[in-house]
């Protein structure tokens, strides 16, 4: 038998327990840093694989180890543990009994994934050829992110992994699919918090204002510049604000202050902190000029993504001739981010995405929304497949 053969045949053989792994995951969600009882779950599963980890890494974070030969390259897994604050909306029977609490961006089936993967691998043993450090991180939907934590903590050392995997949900993609791309995929995310101020009063006396209502729309339509004038075209950049409010104010009346709230993203580091600089100076040389002030908080998040292009390859390569060429997609840049980009700014690495989508059977909600899930036949190649990109590299 081939080793992909053997790998097939094994996922096969767990593909009750990894549904049974997923519901039990999805049914007991828990927010950013407070995923213990998920934890609980997690080394409970790797002790029965006979597979060692250590916990507590990052708060409540699990690194396991499966070392075949001290000779041996070291390959790192990752997967992502929390769940979102989002009520579920499915009527299924492995609906979130947390209330409030969903996991709507499929870290149940990144988990679930990892777990069979590692199982995978423990059962080949020497036949891997290869050393694995698998990473169940906490905290990826919240700053600072868990990967960022686990780094300073050391997990990418002693030894330094040759490179790192991860996989993603996508509902858009039809299950039994899998996407990749090589080089710059997702993009880096900022949080922007602007405080107009300016002294507020009667709408009908507007000499006696200083206006935040016109200082905040000025300082709006002034920061498109930042993107259309002041970015390198060839950088992809995005700016957007989301959110505009008032403390006091009425349909007769002024406020003293207007708060504005938005995102910078884009996929270069120096431009990055160049623009952080440009939004500074807009907003704050506007509301001087228009008699007010801006007081401005730029949270610096995650750094983008970028995918190892010789590492990429292999995985690609490995899962054609795992699936077939035909469920092999090549994917687009995104602008949304991930904090697995911390793991790829320090060592070559691979994000991939795996179908998870089923438009016949009404399987399309995205990522991030109460009615997300996903067909569950996904879980018929993501472990095996994860586990053979592991090997193959």
């Amino acid at each position: 038998m081939s080793l992909i053969d053997r790998i097939k045949t094994l996922n096969a053989n767990y593909f009750d327990e990894l549904i049974e792994i997923r519901h039990f995951l999805h049914a007991h969600p828990e927010l950013s840093f407070e995923e213990k009882g998920t934890s609980d779950f997690i080394s409970g599963k790797l002790t029965k694989y006979g597979i060692e980890h250590e916990r507590d890494w990052g708060g409540h974070g699990i690194v396991a180890h499966i070392i075949n030969d001290p000779t041996f390259a070291t390959i790192a897994l990752r997967a992502d543990i929390d769940a979102l604050p989002i009520h579920e909306e499915n009527e299924v029977p492995y609906k979130s009994l947390n209330q409030g609490v969903m996991h709507a961006c499929g870290h149940d089936v990144h988990t679930t994934s990892l777990l069979g993967a590692s199982r995978i691998l423990k059962e080949l043993g020497k036949e891997a050829k290869k050393n694995f450090r698998i990473i169940f991180q906490p905290g990826e939907e919240k700053l600072p992110g868990g990967a960022s934590i686990l780094i300073k903590q050391g997990v990418l050392k002693k030894p330094v992994p040759t490179c790192i995997i991860g996989l993603h949900v996508y509902p858009s993609m039809e299950a039994g699919k899998v996407g990749f791309r090589k080089g710059m995929y997702m993009a880096s995310a900022d949080e922007i918090y602007l405080e107009v101020n300016g002294k507020g009063g009667h709408a009908a006396m507007p000499q006696n204002n200083v206006d935040t209502i016109l200082m905040a729309a000025t300082i709006i339509q002034n920061l498109q510049q930042v993107v259309s004038r002041k970015a390198d075209p060839t950088i992809p950049s995005v700016l957007s604000l989301g959110k505009i409010h008032s403390e006091g104010g009425a349909t007769n009346i002024i406020p003293d202050i207007v708060k504005i709230e938005g995102t910078f993203r884009t996929m270069d580091e120096k431009w990055r902190l160049q623009a952080h600089e440009y939004i500074k100076e807009i907003c704050e040389h506007t509301a001087e000029s228009m008699g007010g002030f801006c007081k401005v908080d730029i949270q610096k998040g995650y750094p983008f993504l970028i995918n190892d292009e010789k590492i990429t390859d292999k995985a690609t390569l490995a899962a054609q001739n795992y699936l077939g060429n035909d469920r092999v997609e090549d994917l687009p840049i995104r602008m949304t981010s991930e904090d697995f980009a911390f793991y790829s700014q320090e060592i070559p690495a691979c994000f991939y995405r795996l179908g998870t989508g089923n438009r016949q059977k009404g399987i399309t909600s995205s990522v991030h929304t109460p009615t997300f899930d996903i067909d569950e036949s996904s879980l018929r190649i993501s472990s095996g497949l994860m586990a053979y990109i592991a090997i193959s590299q």
